[in-house]
């Protein structure tokens, strides 16, 4: 199944879901499958338990309109603020079809993430841009998207990618692996229907 509409003018989402089963947040997938179909969504599904959750859903819907409705309403049922950033299928083959991770070299210590943006990076933020450790480092960024390679420095992971993006940018953002975003997309192509 395509991310595309297909002829009934539905398409596939994914919603990335921010600080999901992290800091004490605990949610089960199936209740978050739940919740999105409280708001009318199809397809609900979910991929692992870092808030991932794709549904069927029209090609030309309100994207903010939605977000907005989701984050209220996932606030509500959860008693705690989930940022949404919500793509679709397609974009997010189209992110991994550009290959931005090109000549990278993984090794033990090198991780691969895609960071969603709630907003464009800083105009002004010269890439590629290192933390001042070097564990974190943007290497290319869309509006929607920051490229970061991860290194993981005395045994351990980098910090947050805030002081990279520069003090000026009051977005927020939601990683995910790689590998672990091409097995959502295959993920959500084969479930949402």
């Amino acid at each position: 199944m395509s991310g595309a509409a297909d002829g009934s003018g539905a398409t596939t989402w994914i919603a990335f879901l921010r600080a999901v089963n992290v800091g004490g947040r605990v949610v089960r997938m199936e209740r978050l499958r739940e919740l999105f179909g409280e708001l009318g969504l199809t397809g609900v599904g979910s991929y692992i338990q870092s808030g991932n959750v794709f549904f069927r859903g029209a090609a030309d819907l309100d994207r903010a309109e939605l977000t907005g409705r989701l984050e209220r309403h996932l606030e509500q049922a959860l008693g705690f603020p989930v940022p949404v950033l919500l793509r679709t299928a397609d974009e997010v083959a189209a992110v991994l079809a550009a290959e931005p991770f090109a000549g990278v070299e993984v090794t033990p210590e090198v991780r691969l993430n895609v960071v969603f943006l709630s907003e464009p990076l800083p105009a002004d933020l010269a890439l590629p841009a290192a933390s001042a450790k070097g564990d974190l480092e943007v290497v290319a960024a869309t509006p929607g998207e920051a490229f970061v390679v991860w290194r993981i420095v005395n045994g351990r992971p980098p910090g947050n990618t805030d002081g990279v993006f520069g003090k000026q940018w009051r977005g927020h953002g939601t990683s995910r692996f790689l590998h672990t975003l091409e097995k959502i997309l295959a993920a959500a192509r084969k479930g949402a229907r």
